[in-house]
Formats: structure tokens, sequence, C-alpha cells
């Protein structure tokens, strides 16, 4: 019973990481937005 109890928390933790690289596969990379060529009129940069 203590091993069950030190390897099923560790099994879910794997289960977790895992699902995580697979999601990171799936989705499409980000991409950042593009500028546009001229600020509008509220825009405070310069």
């Amino acid at each position: 019973m203590a091993v069950l109890a030190l390897l099923v928390p560790s099994f879910m933790l794997g289960v977790i990481l895992l699902l995580g690289r697979y999601e990171d596969f799936l989705l499409p990379p980000v991409q950042p937005p593009e500028e546009p060529a001229e600020p509008g009129l509220g825009s405070l940069r310069r």
C-alpha cells in the first residue's frame, strides 16, 4: 500500500506533464500581432 501511495501521485504528475506537451504539439505557434503601418490618432507612441 505504501508503494501505491507513492506511485499514484507521481503517475498523475507524469500524465499532467504529458498532456501539456501534447497540447504544445497540437496548437499552432503564437505569432506576435503585426504593427500597423501608421499609428492611429489615439496612439501615444511616436
